[in-house]
């Protein structure tokens, strides 16, 4: 029984840590791509758009990584 109320605790656990690791991977892209603008002076915040852009495809795939072994886990 013990482990049992361990179980879903842990799932909120990494479903909580899997959207702060997102946001952060975000954030860091963004910062990155504004740095990179500011550091080659474009008009258009062209590094900032392409980072950020890549650094949310990156934190989907993270997600959906972690997803499909949280699922693959539970399955066995």
């Amino acid at each position: 029984m013990g482990n049992q109320k361990k179980k879903p605790l842990s799932k909120y656990v990494r479903f909580t840590t899997m959207a702060i690791q997102m946001g952060l991977t975000i954030y860091l892209g963004s910062i990155l791509g504004d740095w990179l603008d500011q550091k080659f002076e474009t008009q258009n915040q062209l590094y900032f758009k392409i980072v950020t852009l890549f650094a949310v495809f990156i934190a989907m795939y993270s997600v959906i990584k972690q997803v499909l072994n949280i699922t693959k886990n539970d399955k066995e």
